[in-house]
């Protein structure tokens, strides 16, 4: 028989992983495309032979705007579309299944069996039911607590290909490395705050090479979720993280119900920030879906490195990108530490340039904030523009990322961090050092 010919629907991250494990090496299917969406810059590339298998790919994999599928399928009479990326509402992916059934194709969902790789260590896994829920903030937490341990671990952070496609193992031990393996804005975003911790922390394009390099010196590995999406490896303990700004959502986003289906454990976060109402009607939609898991509560608590410099100031916020443009927030940590010290926060909308324009446009949700989007030199440009163009007193950097050292901000600056903290009983640290006990004694 033929091959059936397939294209992967992807944001680059769950694309490729997809690929890697199920049809890199599987001659019942010849991918003829990638199609990308989500994040600016990653089409117009090829997904290399050295990674895709130079026996089927020798001249690698193509990748196009999501907006060429049609023309795909009816090109190369394609069989089967996999749509393989996250934080897309239950109802955006039926409508592209209707288009892509339409145009003769099947459209196919791969699930745990077929993309879970297995590891010879125990791993705990956090992940969300949406992007922006503070799975950052939640895995610190772990992090923490695996220290406490005298645990060895690694941690191993869901992908972020966004540069070279490459480089199949990345590692990082120091801030350095981020300019070694020159990573984006939104990499960064998510990498600094375990580098500056000591964490040895694992990203890439192939996830059965990073895992393998993991296990060499680390008794257990932590998984640090991208976006809403699930676990690449079987998990010992899947926790995941829930924002009840967003109290609803988690039955309504994919594959954030599949998490909330699989959890051992739901933790509540930004209870210091949510009412009451949004809290309980959070918990109830989660035992709705999963009555077994266990429910913590965690504030999410926001610092400034130097209040003094934005009390009582007009000031420009600039939040992590990702969170306000598809995780649909209008805001983030930036704003709420602005206004908690009494800031009058500036529209930058009227002043917004190239690509950040575009970004309002395309997400009209945003408001008062400018998204931190840096996919390339000339929208590190764009937001650079943006920020200096606005009448203010200062910028308020909601991002993890060191933005002032990427570009020039001519207005004073001042950095947010935001950390976990138990929010009443049952206590999710206690939790974290339960979970770490029953490792060390496995191991040991």
């Amino acid at each position: 028989m033929k091959p059936r010919k397939a294209i992967i629907m992807g944001a680059a991250g769950r694309d490729f992983h997809n690929f890697n494990v199920f049809f890199r090496n599987n001659q019942n299917y010849k991918v003829v495309a990638f199609t990308a969406a989500q994040i600016p810059y990653i089409e117009n590339r090829v997904y290399p032979a050295e990674l895709a298998g130079k026996n089927l790919y020798p001249n690698g994999i193509p990748i196009h705007s999501e907006d060429k599928i049609l023309d795909i399928i009816d090109e190369h009479n394609v069989d089967d579309v996999f749509f393989s990326y996250s934080d897309v509402s239950h109802e955006t992916i039926m409508h592209i299944a209707s288009m892509v059934i339409a145009a003769g194709a099947s459209f196919t969902l791969l699930g745990q069996r077929d993309t879970q790789l297995r590891s010879k260590k125990p791993i705990v896994s956090i992940v969300a039911t949406r992007t922006g829920a503070g799975k950052s903030t939640i895995a610190r937490m772990a992090v923490d607590a695996a220290k406490k341990s005298n645990l060895k671990f690694a941690v191993i952070r869901h992908p972020m290909p966004y540069g070279d496609l490459g480089v199949a193992v990345q590692h990082f031990k120091t801030l350095e490395d981020l300019k070694r393996y020159n990573v984006t804005i939104e990499e960064e975003e998510e990498y600094t705050d375990h580098i500056e911790r000591g964490v040895d922390l694992f990203a890439g394009v192939d996830y059965q090479q990073i895992l393998e390099e993991a296990e060499k010196f680390c008794d257990v590995i932590i998984w640090d979720g991208g976006n809403n999406d699930f676990s690449f490896y079987a998990s010992d303990y899947t926790i995941v993280v829930i924002d009840p700004l967003r109290a609803g959502h988690e039955s309504k986003y994919h594959p954030g119900e599949v998490n909330a289906r699989l959890a051992d454990a739901f933790v509540i976060n930004k209870v210091n920030v949510a009412n009451d109402y949004m809290v309980q009607n959070t918990i109830e939609s989660c035992r709705n879906l999963n009555s077994k898991a266990r429910m913590f509560k965690v504030n999410s608590v926001v610092t400034v490195d130097k209040p003094d410099l934005i009390r009582n100031k007009r000031v420009i916020v600039v939040e992590d990108g990702p969170s306000i443009t598809h995780g649909e927030l209008r805001e983030g940590a930036g704003a709420s530490a602005a206004r908690a010290l009494n800031c009058k926060i500036v529209d930058p909308r009227p002043n917004a340039v190239g690509s950040i324009k575009k970004a309002y446009e395309k997400y009209p949700w945003i408001e008062y904030v400018i998204p931190a989007l840096g996919y390339s030199v000339e929208q590190l440009q764009d937001l650079q523009n943006t920020i200096n163009a606005s009448d203010c007193d200062a910028v308020v950097l909601g991002t993890p990322a060191d933005l002032a050292k990427k570009i020039k901000i001519i207005k004073p600056t001042v950095r947010v961090k935001f950390e976990g903290h138990d929010a009443g009983e049952p206590k999710f640290t206690s939790y974290l050092e339960e979970i770490f006990t029953e490792i060390r004694k496995r191991i040991h």
